[in-house]
């Protein structure tokens, strides 16, 4: 019995090995050790000669576990000392694997499990996120590394929403979550501008996946379907992922929702002053023409740039501030100015892709406060930025629209099922 008992315990020492584990929800825990060493190794007991045999059956030895959550300055050494272990343990788990090397990154709010035999350490989890962690095992002198990668349950939901006052607080009435309003609003922002065209009782509905573990919300995935019904026109998105792999949001014609440029390059804000040929300047009292629109936002607030371009010119100018200008195709330059800060490594000859971060609002140069001033310019004449038509992105190809059509139509089956008896109740007790 005492040789089996060792047996369980001490593991011949292998080189060390590390693989990757996916697993749907549930993770099998060392407490289940026993049970599963009784199933395999108990038999029924012998007879013969009217004589009765009992099989002696093994115990295996518990794991006493202790969790850590990660504090901020904690260091390992400082944990692994805490639990009595020793520096040379902790040399052995970081140089036992890429895995190990990766204790070096933990993070305020991840945890360390440590488990224990006769006070040695036998396993250690590390769990990063709530479907990521490493298990390490004692294999001899050293560790082996598994990955586990739990996989969320994703569930559709549906939600139905009128305007009274402003997106962001209708949406959050509706129970929408801000981070998939701010996303229904980068859906739609091409064709809406939600600082201006917002109405009372313009309406929402979309269906958009929602992740569980363990029977517990984790978080969102992506907005599926969307319509959005605006001063009387319905817009409407689906999101599709072609044969090449690229995703996007489309209208059930094939149409991309995407333009070539964005209509707002900061996020909700108000129009401080919009485009005003004849406008009386706040600060030296005369008329100046404001060929521009300014935003009026916190310090801080991040700016983007509104199409893919090259960068002309990044530095300060002495009304402007801090200034980025942008070339584009097609003979149009976009400008933003009165930055805070420019983002470091924005600079004359640098690409920058539509919805990249440039810098920050701020009130440098002439300004009464914190604010972007937001000039487009074609051929170096001004436009209106809130009224200048914008060049729509390249449609889905025909050789993908039999396989989006049958996407289309199911997707806008179910809004319009989900929504019309909600959105009827829902815009009476609006009135």
């Amino acid at each position: 019995m005492a040789v089996v008992s060792l047996l369980l315990i001490i593991v011949p020492s292998e080189p060390v090995s590390a693989k990757r584990t996916e697993i749907p929800l549930a993770i099998e825990t060392p407490e289940s050790l026993a049970e599963i060493i009784d199933n395999n190794l108990t038999q029924p007991p012998a007879a013969g000669n009217n004589a009765t045999q009992k099989t002696a059956v093994p115990v295996a030895p518990s794991i006493d576990w202790k969790h850590v959550t990660i504090k901020s300055g904690d260091t390992l050494s400082v944990i692994f000392s805490k639990q009595g272990l020793s520096a040379n343990t902790l040399h052995k788990l970081v140089s036992s694997s890429k895995e190990g090397k990766s204790l070096a990154s933990i993070r305020p709010g991840q945890t360390l499990e440590f488990g224990f035999i006769d006070g040695e350490l036998q396993q250690l989890r590390y769990v990063r996120t709530r479907l990521e962690s490493l298990h390490f095992t004692r294999s001899g002198d050293s560790f082996t590394a598994d990955e586990v990668i739990r996989k969320p349950e994703i569930r559709q939901n549906h939600v139905v929403g009128v305007i009274k006052d402003s997106l962001f607080l209708s949406a959050n009435r509706a129970g929408l979550p801000d981070k998939l309003t701010m996303e229904l609003a980068n859906i739609f922002g091409w064709d809406i501008d939600f600082v201006l065209d917002i109405r009372s009782n313009d309406s929402f509905s979309l269906i958009y996946e929602e992740k569980f573990l363990d029977g517990k919300s984790i978080g969102y995935g992506n907005i599926l379907a969307a319509e959005f019904q605006n001063r009387g026109e319905t817009y409407r998105a689906i999101r599709y992922t072609d044969s090449k792999g690229k995703t996007d949001y489309y209208s059930p014609e094939g149409e991309s929702l995407r333009k070539s440029f964005i209509r707002t390059p900061v996020d909700f804000t108000r129009i401080s002053s919009g485009y005003n040929p004849n406008r009386k300047h706040p600060i030296f009292k005369t008329d100046r023409p404001h060929r521009a629109v300014d935003y009026a936002a916190p310090s801080g607030t991040p700016i983007k740039a509104s199409g893919d371009g090259t960068i002309h010119f990044a530095g300060k100018q002495r009304g402007y501030g801090n200034v980025v200008y942008i070339n584009h195709p097609n003979s149009i330059t976009t400008v933003y100015a009165h930055m805070r800060n420019i983002r470091q490594g924005m600079r004359k000859g640098v690409r920058v892709k539509q919805g990249q971060i440039i810098g920050y609002v701020g009130m440098t140069g002439y300004a009464t406060g914190p604010h972007l001033h937001y000039e487009f310019r074609v051929n170096g004449v001004h436009r209106n930025p809130l009224k200048v038509k914008l060049p729509d992105a390249k449609p889905l190809p025909k050789s993908e629209m039999a396989h989006f059509g049958r996407i289309t139509r199911v997707m806008l089956a179910e809004l319009e099922t989900r929504q019309s008896s909600t959105l009827l109740a829902a815009k009476s007790n609006n009135k």
